[in-house]
């Protein structure tokens, strides 16, 4: 099996690919009842299912998780003797924000200088289609040299562990020799990228009560205690002047050692404005990969249109805490906890709750596996050698895994890079990296099962 019939089809096949991720796009598969409804999450795991059952998977099913939700599930069986890879993605989205800021509309895929856009393309919907461009170039050149596992989750971007509390409670569905995570991406476009490691992440909801009730500003206002303005001091309080995460007893002084982020590059992939500076210290590496980061994701108050002048008597925040390798998320969830209690002034009455929590990750990027990837990579990216980067972001999944399965080599790839916007509005997907991150991927196995062989 040689590159060119690899990379001749996957091009071939990349209208087909799009045509299927706008149909997938299309679901509001935001795995939270509060915001979309179920069903919208459910039609995108029957239609998952449905590819799966198409691609000639057998024991394909959409498994009810212990958070609510479903995943799906599906194996092609391999050659006699060839090891065994699972591939994951996931179809669940973050909500699309505020949908005036869209160019485009969020579930309707639309191309535009050059790029898809639309909520999931990146993340992670363009990963599954990703698997299947791989998979389909295979069986057209020779076939699939490796049985694979596909699983692909519900509930990725809520944190809630359902497929995390699935797997520990059925080992033997999720083993394989080696794991494709398609859920990272290059370190921008263009330059083939391994993710060495993922933050873990907690995430806390906390509320402030001070009053029975409201109070008019000013009857009762320099006297009664104000939620709101406690809140506000609670939250400043996680931040030191140059804007360092500051959590009572966890330690955010580490370097990372591997891939630099000049400050520049970083600056315009964030969209930092003209004049405003980066917070914290160190390097941008070691803020985004190797420290903590605490971010207030969302605040419970009156809205300035239709506020009145008022005493809040009660205000709540959301808070993500992300975790780097070498820390423990739920030793950082009790610091993060106390820490809120501590600084609630006035004698508030507060309340934490936990809403998510996951562990951090450490890739072994010198295991076997590696070099069946480097190789893919510099054939799929000519001229272009394997890089190995950090990411800020959380995949929870991937502990489990790991833990389940420590034979196992975990891999971590995808379709992601800067200009992809992920989480943010008018998030989209580059054509040419999905084409080429499929030619990765089907040379990747073939070459890991040649490996496996000699």
């Amino acid at each position: 099996m040689t590159a060119v019939p690899i990379a001749e089809t996957v091009a071939s096949l990349l209208p087909r690919a799009k045509a299927e991720l706008a149909e997938l796009v299309a679901f509001q598969s935001v795995a939270d009842p509060a915001q979309f409804p179920k069903s919208e999450c459910e039609a995108a795991a029957a239609w998952v299912a449905g590819a799966l059952t198409a691609e000639g998977f057998t024991d394909v099913a959409v498994l009810d998780t212990p958070d609510g939700t479903q995943s799906v599930y599906g194996f092609l069986p391999g050659p006699a003797g060839a090891p065994t890879v699972l591939l994951y993605a996931h179809y669940d989205v973050q909500p699309p924000l505020d949908e005036a800021a869209w160019i485009s509309p969020p579930f309707e895929l639309t191309e535009r200088d050059g790029r898809w856009y639309g909520r999931g393309t990146a993340d992670c919907k363009g990963g599954f289609i990703m698997h299947l461009l791989a998979l389909r170039a295979l069986k057209a050149n020779g076939g699939v040299p490796v049985g694979i596992k596909m699983i692909v989750e519900g509930s990725e971007e809520q944190g809630t562990g359902g497929l995390e509390q699935y797997a520990e409670a059925h080992p033997e569905l999720l083993a394989a020799d080696a794991v494709v995570i398609g859920d990272t991406g290059n370190f921008r476009v263009g330059l083939p990228t391994v993710t060495a490691s993922l933050r873990g992440m907690t995430l806390l909801r906390v509320q402030i009560d001070t009053l029975g009730g409201n109070l008019h500003s000013g009857q009762f206002g320099g006297a009664a205690p104000d939620a709101l303005a406690a809140l506000i001091r609670v939250l400043d309080s996680l931040r030191d002047e140059d804007g360092s995460t500051t959590v009572d007893g966890l330690a955010a002084d580490a370097t990372w050692d591997g891939l630099a982020y000049p400050e520049d590059d970083f600056r315009r992939d964030a969209k930092v404005l003209d004049g405003v500076g980066l917070i914290g210290d160190g390097t941008v590496a070691d803020r985004i990969w190797a420290r903590p980061a605490v971010t207030v994701l969302g605040i419970d108050c009156p809205p300035v249109v239709g506020a009145t002048p008022s005493v809040q008597a009660s205000a709540r925040a959301l808070i993500s805490l992300r975790v780097p390798p070498g820390q423990d998320a739920a030793e950082a969830n009790k610091l993060l906890a106390a820490h809120l209690e501590a600084h609630t002034p006035w004698g508030a009455r507060v309340a934490v709750e936990q809403i998510g929590q996951g562990q951090a990750f450490r890739a072994d990027v010198t295991s076997p596996a590696y070099a069946s990837m480097a190789e893919a990579m510099k054939v799929a990216y000519p001229g272009e050698e394997m890089q190995a980067a950090g990411m800020g972001g959380s995949i929870p999944l991937c502990n489990t895994l790991a833990a389940l399965y420590p034979q196992a080599e975990i891999l971590l790839i995808g379709l992601s890079e800067p200009e992809a916007q992920i989480h943010a509005v008018n998030e989209s997907v580059s054509p040419s990296e999905l084409e080429r991150m499929s030619v990765t991927e089907a040379l990747f196995l073939a070459n890991y099962a040649r490996s496996k062989r000699s």
